[in-house]
């Protein structure tokens, strides 16, 4: 056994993911599911080894296993797993196991490579491959109470980790310096490093930690802030600028524990900041709270967006809100889980409705070009009664005095 059966998913868990997607199948009259993508294996078997996961609609999963079978065998509760030297060779290991070859067969197609839909395409011959992935994020999209209770310890994490920042901060500082001694401590703390992102292109190491006026630079991300980096081979986050006194320092982090995002941004400075900052901040502030008060189930994402923005205007900072100009993101927060961007997006003209155990970021941001970024981040859970924010971690800017 790799693992304490504490780190591993419990089978029940498991087998109430395999039945909810079942339920997704038979409802869509598609025969069965084949899952590829590595957060979508580990939701549904538990494991990210090299593998094929065959789901029917009716019946038990089959694990594929190229590469290693030992660790999917130690890693997975499924009771059926089979070493698999080839893709080719899965039609006749679904034959030898007692599955019928499907007429139509359920695939991940917002994530597959072309390369690897054609080359299905042609091992199956006449099956009809169908996009599932729309079912599987809303089936990922509400949490269970196992998920919820990891999220909220990756919650806290976030806050410990928060808790770090003012200590590593000094004047003459890089921003590139300041983020390697919290990811440092956040390694210790037992963060995995990865973050999964869905969309196609999307890459982010840990997370954001920038200073003034690079932290208001756009990049390719769809993030309000990006960042100048390293130079243009990754073209986001910290770089090597020094990081100057009464400018805000933004702390944009993710905490990862055994797979679940726990998204978490904060605001620092060495000194005061400018009053047009520290406004700004307490707007951001107050958006975040309208946006809670909102957030409920049945209320739709997109609504949650327009409630965001109006407060925004509001208060005067409909210019600045989530971005400047022509690089405006037009959302203010998004689902997470095993992955940094799921369901529910709460951007613009968006009808999907929150439902209890959906878990959203809610980040809403002023970002003044050339000046710097204010603004929060905090995960919550939706229930019953509302929204339950989970990261607690102290939320007005956190002021460095030059003599501490």
């Amino acid at each position: 056994m790799y693992y304490d059966t504490d780190e591993t998913t419990p089978k029940s868990e498991i087998a109430i993911r395999i039945r909810n997607l079942q339920s997704y199948l038979k409802e869509n009259n598609t025969e069965a599911a084949l899952i590829l993508q590595n957060a979508d294996l580990l939701y549904f078997a538990g494991t990210i080894q090299q593998a094929d996961l065959y789901i029917p609609a009716q019946g038990e999963a089959m694990l594929m296993v190229r590469k290693n079978v030992e660790r999917a065998v130690a890693e997975s509760p499924l009771e059926r797993i089979v070493p698999l030297a080839s893709p080719r060779q899965i039609p006749d290991l679904l034959r030898q196991n007692g599955y019928e070859i499907p007429k139509t067969l359920g695939m991940e197609m917002d994530v597959l490579p072309a390369g690897l839909y054609l080359n299905f395409q042609e091992i199956f011959g006449d099956t009809e491959i169908v996009d599932v992935s729309h079912s599987i994020r809303l089936i990922r999209a509400v949490k269970s109470a196992y998920e919820i209770g990891i999220m909220r310890e990756a919650a806290l994490l976030s806050d410990r980790l928060t808790g770090c920042v003012k200590d590593l901060l000094r004047e003459g500082i890089t921003e590139i310096e300041l983020a390697g001694k919290v990811e440092a401590q956040a390694r210790k703390m037992g963060h995995q490093g990865i973050v999964r992102m869905r969309l196609w292109g999307s890459e982010l190491f840990y997370g954001h930690i920038m200073a003034g006026a690079s932290a208001a630079m756009p990049s390719f991300l769809a993030s309000p802030t990006g960042g100048a980096g390293l130079g243009p081979a990754i073209a986001q986050g910290p770089g090597l600028r020094v990081i100057s006194p009464h400018e805000p320092i933004l702390a944009d982090f993710c905490f990862v524990l055994k797979g679940y995002i726990s998204d978490h941004t904060r605001i620092f400075s060495i000194g005061e900041l400018p009053d047009e900052m520290m406004k700004a901040h307490e707007a951001m502030l107050k958006v975040q709270a309208q946006v809670k008060k909102e957030a409920k189930p049945g209320v739709s994402a997109g609504f949650l967006y327009d409630i965001a923005v109006g407060k925004a205007e509001e208060l005067g900072y409909a210019d600045n809100f989530m971005g400047a100009g022509a690089q405006r993101i037009r959302f203010v927060g998004h689902g997470v889980g095993l992955e940094l961007d799921e369901y529910p997006f709460l951007a613009k003209g968006q009808k999907m409705e929150l439902q209890k155990g959906m878990i959203i970021a809610v980040e809403p941001k002023a970002v003044f070009p050339g000046k710097g970024v204010v603004g929060i981040e905090n995960i919550h859970l939706i229930t019953d009664k509302g929204s339950e924010q989970l990261s607690h971690f102290e939320e007005n800017v956190a002021v460095v005095r030059h003599d501490e």
